[in-house]
């Protein structure tokens, strides 16, 4: 928190250098898909990159900058990123981006909450989000409602670009449709398959293929698996036929490779954001990947 104190200290005199709008997005999905939408009306910068934890980010003082100048900030809500961006906000003060203000987007306010809790949370369920499973952006139905929310939001904070974002999306909406038959279509082949999951993160993705999660090396979110857990994931794999564990590369792999040997598995490093790889550079190379792992033998 001293260097975000510290980052106070640029933020004066800090101006407006051009009459784009101004987007910061918490993950880079968000940020292609508001280039998409904005095209040359707007300025984007994740604050995270592909490759990391979307649940960690380091609150460096670089990030208070880029959200002092942002116009529009795009999370993905439902707690994901509790634990960094809300000091960020808090510290940029910008009334703009603030909780409430026009330029504060939750991408997951119409989102279809997948995995949300029905009994009390408490400390004891590990790292759960009591608002549901916020890892929902891969599926195009899902990316289609986020890149209309962005594009809603532009039209109210810069009504001149109404036409280009009314433009921009219709483009985005009509490649979608075409790329989401292609992707059921490569993937039809694992519609019903048993999987297992590291985190609970892979939820939305396997309701619109059809993938069957049948349990996860994490026992509950964020906390590790004791021995007891692992032997009778390997087991219940074994009996089940589950030939696939899904994990992202930010996770550790060690336990995950251990179960996947003992139960005859095999591992698939998954992607989960744009940039999780230095060829995926955008939302439709994302999902192309993603559809890679799961149907290459």
């Amino acid at each position: 928190m001293r260097a975000l104190a510290a980052a106070l200290l640029l933020l004066v005199g800090v101006g407006r250098a051009d009459a784009k709008v101004h987007v910061v997005t918490s993950i880079e999905t968000f940020a292609d898909l508001a280039r998409r939408v904005g095209g040359d009306r707007v300025d984007v910068k994740p604050l995270s990159h592909g490759y990391m934890d979307p649940h960690f980010v380091e609150p460096k003082p670089s990030l208070v900058l880029d959200l002092n100048r942002a116009d529009l900030l795009v999370h993905v809500g439902l707690e994901l990123e509790i634990g960094w961006l809300p000091p960020l906000i808090l510290a940029s003060r910008n009334e703009r981006i603030q909780p409430g203000q026009p330029g504060n987007l939750d991408a997951s306010a119409r989102i279809p909450v997948l995995d949300v809790p029905t009994t009390k949370v408490d400390r004891s369920m590990g790292d759960i989000h009591a608002a549901g499973n916020p890892h929902y952006w891969i599926p195009p139905e899902n990316a289609l409602v986020i890149a209309r929310e962005i594009a809603d939001r532009l039209k109210a904070i810069d009504g001149a670009g109404t036409e280009v974002y009314t433009a921009n999306l219709k483009r985005f909406e009509d490649e979608l449709a075409h790329r989401r038959g292609e992707w059921e279509k490569r993937a039809a082949s694992v519609k019903g398959v048993k999987v297992v999951t590291y985190h609970k993160s892979w939820s939305y993705v396997s309701k619109w293929l059809g993938l069957v999660e049948i349990g996860y090396v994490e026992p509950k979110p964020g906390i590790p698996a004791p021995p007891s857990h692992i032997a009778s994931l390997i087991g219940f794999m074994r009996r089940e036929g589950a030939k696939l564990i899904l994990m992202e590369s930010f996770y550790p792999r060690n336990t995950v490779d251990l179960v996947a040997q003992k139960a005859g598995a095999k591992t698939l490093v998954m992607p989960s954001d744009v940039g999780a790889t230095s060829d995926i550079k955008d939302y439709f190379g994302l999902v192309d990947a993603v559809i890679a792992k799961l149907t290459t033998p």
